[in-house]
């Protein structure tokens, strides 16, 4: 509740230094320049209630989305279903790496994923100087395709569309589905998890390879909405992603929260950027109301999970 608080209160103030800010063309760049983050949120919700993190997200992103565009020069007629789905299985392949080495190994998921983040985003420069392509225009991929960034189904984009398809399928996957709800069990006290039969190492790969499905998603979109791929694509995002996760409410020590917060935390983050460029903020500023908010986000996490222990005391006292 209180990220939808924020996010309020931003537009509103936003609104009024310039009552143009959620114009049609305005908004409609907004929910394109949210669409991604919201996916890669999901994904990211699901690992982070496990008490895990994937740091590799931005460069899953980038590798599928390079991959996706060598696809699409190689074979310009390929139908765009299944180039979605080269994507999503591309970005499920790392996911995959991931999830192995953090749930067979045992080894944190903060140092396997730090690792693999450097190791894909030198697969993608590897990959792209031997092709002698270290760049991929909009003007090489097939107009079907790119147009994929800029259209619309009843007024709203179809990459907005896609990206709330996704939280609906995630939210719903977490609430409704044992499978979901023993994430949140594995994510509150892994041990009792294990002991109870949940097969937690099973369920925690699983989490890393969806969460690398929708980073390959969430490359496919980066090429249709941009048009543009090099080596650097998606640098960076992944601080974006886990910042997205914690404001919008999931714990960051696991077994709390929704891909709902998740999905609006990211909006946030990205109004925020729109927004404090119009109220005279500097690029500075902007990075630090981020971090601000992070900082807000964990201390409010820390004071309920306090206050909801002390309450737990309290009735377990009066029940002796």
């Amino acid at each position: 509740m209180g990220v939808v608080l924020a996010l309020v209160l931003l537009l509103a103030v936003t609104l009024s230094a310039n009552p143009r800010f959620l114009s049609g063309q305005s908004l409609r760049d907004l929910l394109l320049g949210a669409s991604i983050l919201v996916v890669l949120a999901a994904g990211q919700a699901m690992v982070v209630i496990t008490r895990n993190v994937d740091l590799s997200v931005g460069s899953v992103l980038g590798l599928s989305a390079y991959a996706t565009g060598t696809l699409l020069v190689a074979a310009p007629g390929t139908p765009l279903p299944l180039v979605v789905l080269f994507g999503m299985l591309f970005g499920a392949a790392c996911g995959l790496v991931n999830g192995a080495v953090v749930a067979v190994a045992g080894v944190p998921s903060l140092v396997v994923t730090l690792g693999t983040l450097y190791v894909f985003r030198g697969l993608d420069s590897i990959w792209a100087s031997a092709s002698g392509r270290l760049q991929i225009n909009a003007a090489d991929l097939p107009g079907g395709f790119t147009a994929l960034g800029t259209q619309a189904l009843l007024g709203v984009p179809l990459l907005a569309v896609g990206a709330l398809i996704v939280v609906l399928a995630v939210g719903d996957h977490l609430r409704s589905y044992r499978s979901g709800r023993e994430l949140y069990a594995i994510g509150s006290d892994g041990t009792a998890a294990g002991l109870s039969g949940i097969p937690v190492g099973r369920r925690v790969l699983t989490a890393f390879v969806v969460n690398g499905m929708l980073a390959g998603l969430a490359g496919v979109m980066y090429a249709a909405r941009f048009g543009t791929l090099d080596a650097t694509a998606g640098t960076g995002m992944e601080l974006q992603v886990v910042a997205a996760v914690v404001i919008g409410g999931i714990a960051i020590t696991g077994g709390s929260g929704t891909v709902w917060g998740a999905a609006v935390g990211a909006v946030l983050l990205t109004v925020i950027g729109a927004a404090l460029p119009q109220l005279g903020v500097s690029a500075f500023w902007q990075q630090a109301s981020i971090g601000v908010l992070i900082l807000l986000a964990i201390g409010l996490d820390r004071a309920l999970a306090l206050r909801t222990a002390r309450r737990l005391r309290r009735w377990d006292t009066r029940a002796t």
